[in-house]
């Protein structure tokens, strides 16, 4: 069974369409209208093993926090409905990324339950980056777990600069996505007590 989903969401500020497979090898396009985010939305897709497709029009003019933002929605929504059932999942998931002089730890639980615990430290200094506000690494991080319903921890531990800070934020989610969302030859159900992640 191919675990996919195709996701089309359309407000007043953007219009957003995600093409997600989960058993992929980073293969698609990402066209957001911000250059250091179709990046980011690159390593993701690579380092999580995802064929990603993300097209987005929005309201640039006011800066990138709407595409950004609604983008993780669709990303999350598109990640929710590809996992179907759970059924074989392994569901938690971690990853810790050096980047050079940037270290980050994410650690994920596809729990059914949104929940973010986001800390760079301070580390991350405000500013913009090819077209992408420094603090909108929280914010893709909060609207990711919002529809994928699932519970995120990342840290960023150490970094001097924001762009390896970004992207090894960006690098862990990944990673620990691709864990999470892989299947476990030794689970028979879904793995939970309650015999469901997704109410």
């Amino acid at each position: 069974m191919t675990r996919s989903a195709q996701i089309e969401r359309a407000t007043g500020e953007t219009r957003v369409a995600v093409d997600l497979t989960l058993d992929g090898s980073g293969e698609g396009r990402r066209a957001t209208g911000v250059g250091f985010f179709d990046h980011l939305l690159d390593l993701l897709a690579r380092h999580a093993g995802f064929d990603l497709t993300v097209e987005v029009t929005g309201d640039l003019q006011t800066g990138s926090h709407h595409t950004v933002e609604d983008t993780g929605l669709v990303l999350g929504q598109a990640i929710f409905q590809a996992l179907g059932d759970r059924v074989g999942i392994r569901r938690y998931g971690s990853a810790t990324i050096p980047m050079d002089e940037a270290r980050a730890a994410c650690h994920i639980d596809l729990s059914g339950r949104p929940f973010v615990v986001y800390d760079d430290r301070d580390l991350l200094p405000a500013g913009v980056t090819g077209g992408f506000e420094h603090e909108l690494l929280e914010e893709f991080v909060r609207a990711v777990s919002a529809t994928s319903r699932s519970t995120i921890h990342l840290e960023i531990e150490r970094g001097r600069g924001a762009h390896h800070i970004i992207e090894a934020g960006v690098k862990a989610l990944a990673r620990a996505l691709r864990v999470a969302v892989s299947i476990d030859p030794a689970e028979r159900g879904v793995p939970s007590t309650k015999g469901t992640l997704t109410a």
